[in-house]
């Protein structure tokens, strides 16, 4: 009886027993699937969360605050997923082959690198807080919303690289349930010290800034604590950093780099969705089209997440295979990847479209600017969440076969050479639609990319 309690609490913990070579495919994607989406809408909810309460406690200024310091967060996750990325992959199919030792300190050279960047860069920011906020985008007006949201947010930095990388090894390591469990906790936790700090200490952008802060070193610590003494396989290896040895350690974190930049560049474009953006809805529409602008960014890291979970729910099984040589098994993979995408992208589509009073609700008073401006804007914008997902799948799939040229080459279109553009030129011809519209058109670009590519590549192939 004690056995199977212990069991029975272990698999709700961990996860069931995966085996990546032999498993049925669809089984194997649904297990590693439901709990890392779980995860991700729950890491999301973090910074939703604290947008609902700010946008109720201080309103559109707060709101507006947290979105212009968003894109040094998409910073400091755009570089925690490109080593993590990197590092599941090379440690996916160093497992593959039996290389235990190799992967081990794969992942240990990944955590030491991130920690010693978001350290430094946290530091410097630290120091130079007025220069950062302005750096960002922050107006006069709202510089002192800005500094203060960042200097108690900055703490966090470090221990959201530990989570970042360590949900990737700990889903590859057979227990994608605990990953989930811990996005879980940081997200229920931050829930409460929200409402704790915003309402009866009224604390305003600071309390929200503080529970963030807790929440992420929460996760952190845990993720730090399972690699260290829990992992079955992926146990942290020590590391000793000399003359001699620091070739060594960086050739692997940019064997790392160079396979994850195209994740990098995925957060990046969401850092440039939210910068860009921000600039032209205040060049257009003020201080409350950022407010409006705000509201939407709270929602595109879900449709980002559900993306991400796709791709990164395909990595482990794509890259084990692919180490393995058993192709059959990477085209099943990829089929019920590319299935999950569109069905998500199609019902996300589909409730941001239909339901904009609600989901702009959730943040602001519907008589509020800010809201208004949301509510007519989000159907537009909407329109290109299908094409977002799948986008995301693909990128993914070819980072998963350490195909670096094509996963680079189109988060590069879809971040940089369309979006941008799009954000400046379709106001001139549309009027404030267009700003809405820019993203939806850069996926849509950036799609057709990808059509174009795989039939050349096709026609190529054929004998």
């Amino acid at each position: 009886m004690k056995n199977y309690i212990y069991n029975s609490f272990a698999t709700l913990l961990y996860g069931d027993f995966m085996n990546f070579e032999t498993e049925k495919i669809s089984t194997l994607f649904q297990k590693i699937f439901i709990p890392t989406l779980l995860g991700m809408i729950s890491l999301c909810a973090i910074t939703a969360i604290d947008g609902m309460f700010v946008g109720h406690s201080v309103g559109s200024d707060g709101i507006a605050a947290i979105n212009i310091t968003a894109p040094l967060f998409m910073v400091f996750t755009g570089i925690g997923l490109m080593s993590g990325i990197g590092s599941s992959v090379i440690a996916s199919v160093a497992l593959a082959k039996g290389k235990i030792k190799l992967a081990r300190l794969n992942v240990s050279q990944s955590l030491l690198f991130l920690s010693i960047f978001a350290v430094i860069l946290s530091a410097l920011m630290f120091v130079f807080p007025v220069k950062t906020s302005y750096l960002l985008g922050a107006s006069d007006y709202l510089l002192d919303y800005v500094k203060t949201y960042l200097l108690w947010i900055l703490p966090s930095f470090l221990f959201l690289m530990w989570t970042l990388v360590g949900v990737f090894m700990i889903r590859l390591d057979g227990a994608p349930k605990l990953a989930m469990w811990i996005t879980i906790i940081e997200s229920v936790t931050n829930t409460f010290l929200d409402w704790l700090f915003m309402f009866p200490f009224g604390w305003g952008l600071k309390g929200a800034a503080l529970a963030s802060s807790i929440s992420t070193i929460i996760g952190g610590v845990l993720t730090l604590w399972y690699l260290l003494y829990k992992a079955k396989t992926l146990r942290l290896y020590s590391i000793k950093i000399d003359l001699r040895g620091f070739p060594l350690f960086a050739k692997g974190i940019l064997k790392q780099c160079r396979i994850g930049s195209s994740a990098m560049l995925g957060e990046a474009t969401m850092a440039v969705l939210m910068f860009v953006g921000n600039h032209v809805f205040m060049q257009y529409l003020g201080d409350n089209g950022v407010g409006a602008f705000g509201v939407c960014c709270y929602y595109a890291p879900f449709v980002f997440m559900v993306g991400n979970a796709i791709a990164q729910s395909a990595q482990p099984i794509i890259s084990y295979n692919f180490g393995l040589c058993n192709l059959e098994r990477v085209k099943e993979t990829v089929k019920i990847a590319i299935k999950t995408a569109l069905g998500f992208g199609v019902l996300t589509t589909f409730v941001f479209s239909v339901f904009p009073h609600f989901m702009v609700g959730l943040f602001l008073q519907n008589e509020n600017p800010a809201a208004i401006l949301a509510v007519s804007g989000f159907p537009y914008i909407a329109t290109g969440f299908t094409l977002f997902i799948l986008n995301l799948t693909v990128i993914g799939y070819f980072q998963s076969l350490e195909c670096i040229k094509p996963a680079t080459f189109f988060a590069l279109l879809r971040g940089f050479v369309f979006l941008i553009p799009c954000f400046y030129l379709l106001p001139e011809v549309l009027g404030i639609a267009g700003i809405w519209l820019a993203m939806p058109l850069s996926e849509g670009l950036t799609f057709l990319s990808v059509a174009v590519f795989y039939f050349w590549k096709h026609i190529k192939n054929k004998p």
